[in-house]
């Protein structure tokens, strides 16, 4: 019976990440953070609900019945768009769905408090981006809230481009955004990481004009700009997001461009036909996806038909459109295989895989060591697990 290689699949992957040539994707989804403590999509959402107060507690497990916490929001805002003065719907009028959506999202951004999270994998990704020299930005798209990322890359010294300019109230430049690498003088030097938080963040505020800012820290006052909505009677709020997906779009659709998707679990289909899409018309990218447990349906069709489009989790894998079980380790490099599992299926595994697989020497060593030096002082809060969320 065939079985897969992890070493020839991990050596595979390091000599593509070697290629200065490449156009480097990195998507993130909810396991990531997982990985690092935070709570997975369906326990965030339990969570939200537990800490709002009881009367917004009922009006609300009326929305989310049935409904995801995304889903639930853009309801409530599709009611606040639509009536007026003391009209109702679902038992809200236009000022409680407002109230009820600003205390949604002030419950997520305190349940994403990264205080007491084990950042090292995002240390360690932190690492490697530093470190990783393309002729391209490296772009990292993610749909988490959660000020991992930042955090890491602040602490280690990365420079990065998020779509705003500014320190203290920092507002969206959609141009610099859109624009081609290298193709005008406004571009981002191609040195900066780009981190593309497609789905808000628990940073950035929605102001009275409707305009989206980025703060230096959690939200405390006001509306977290947390998932866009989809309400057309308001469309400048959706333009952040609006933009930030065509970027996804435009991105996977690079040539030869390398995709790494880690902790997404392939339930937003508007995101899936992005990624599906761009593995079918661009034959010579390659797109790797790594599932911490099994891999979504959804996803295991398209690789069967798709060369291009590799799977992974941590008992088997779908490569070249063949599906098959790792076989028996023999001589693995450390840290490849945990627990007869395929270590790479986990955020953690990733991302302590890419820091190893560059070599070059840097002041930032000394930086990330004192950092990691700091982490292992801290008390260990018992370790997390991502269910690829």
């Amino acid at each position: 019976m065939l079985k897969h290689n992890p070493v020839d699949f991990t050596t595979a992957l390091s000599a593509k990440l070697a290629s200065r040539s490449r156009h480097v994707c990195v998507f993130l989804g909810a396991g990531s953070a997982q990985a690092c403590g935070l709570p997975s999509v369906d326990q965030l959402q339990k969570e939200v609900v537990s800490a709002l107060e009881p009367g917004d507690q009922e009006v609300f497990q009326r929305q989310i019945k049935e409904r995801n916490l995304e889903e639930a929001l853009t309801r409530i805002r599709r009611i606040a768009a639509l009536v007026r003065g003391e009209e109702t719907f679902d038992g809200l009028t236009q000022k409680k769905a407002k109230d009820l959506d600003t205390a949604v999202c002030k419950a997520i951004v305190e349940k994403l408090d990264i205080q007491n999270a084990n950042v090292m994998p995002f240390y360690q990704f932190a690492a490697w981006t530093a470190r990783a020299d393309y002729n391209l930005p490296v772009e990292i798209f993610t749909v988490n809230y959660d000020l991992l990322l930042e955090t890491a890359l602040d602490q280690s010294h990365v420079p990065y481009f998020d779509g705003f300019v500014g320190t203290i109230r920092a507002g969206f430049h959609t141009e610099l955004v859109e624009g081609r690498i290298g193709s005008d003088r406004k571009s981002i030097p191609a040195f900066f990481i780009r981190l593309w938080k497609m789905h808000g963040s628990v940073n950035w505020l929605w102001q009275e004009d409707k305009q989206i800012i980025r703060l230096g820290h959690p939200i405390t006052e006001g509306t977290a700009a947390i998932f866009p909505s989809d309400t057309k009677y308001e469309e400048s709020r959706r333009v952040p997001f609006v933009v930030l997906q065509d970027r996804f779009r435009r991105a996977l659709h690079e040539p030869e461009t390398l995709v790494l998707i880690s902790g997404y679990s392939f339930r937003d289909y508007h995101l899936n036909d992005i990624i599906f899409d761009a593995a079918l018309h661009c034959p010579r990218s390659e797109f790797q996806v790594l599932c911490y447990s099994d891999i979504p349906e959804v996803l295991a069709d398209k690789a069967l038909t798709t060369p291009n489009l590799q799977v992974v989790n941590g008992d088997e894998a779908i490569i070249g459109g063949v599906r098959a079980g790792w076989a028996p380790p023999k001589d693995l490099p450390p840290g490849l295989w945990i627990e007869d599992k395929f270590s790479l299926r986990d955020f953690s595994g990733l991302a302590a895989h890419l820091a190893r697989s560059v070599t070059r020497e840097s002041e930032f060593e000394i930086r990330l060591r004192d950092l990691f030096e700091n982490i292992i002082a801290k008390p260990d809060d018992g370790g997390s697990k991502n269910d690829n969320a």
